[in-house]
């Protein structure tokens, strides 16, 4: 499976509940489970007006068909190509 960075355009979204975040992983670990397909929801940052999630797929479709069936906009897709952090250097 190929590794996404998916950009979801959500207004207000640093301010949300904690049980407004709990639902909305609710809902996407339940389009998960009925998706059919191989896909993993690995994490997501929450910013003052935008989600910016950590998924696994096969393909981008996939990936919009989770946004469709969860209702959860996808503003922007991109396929991660490397991982890079401060330990990088040392090879």
């Amino acid at each position: 499976m190929k590794k996404f960075i998916i950009e979801r355009n959500v207004p207000g979204a640093g301010n949300m509940t904690s049980e407004e975040l709990q639902e909305i992983s609710k809902t996407s670990n339940a389009v998960i489970s009925v998706l059919g397909k191989p896909y993993i929801w690995i994490e997501s940052f929450v910013t003052a007006d935008k989600i910016y999630c950590i998924h696994e797929a096969e393909d981008e479709d996939d990936i919009k068909e989770h946004g469709k069936c969860g209702n959860f906009p996808v503003d922007k897709i991109e396929e991660i190509k490397a991982v890079i952090s401060p330990a990088t250097e040392k090879g």
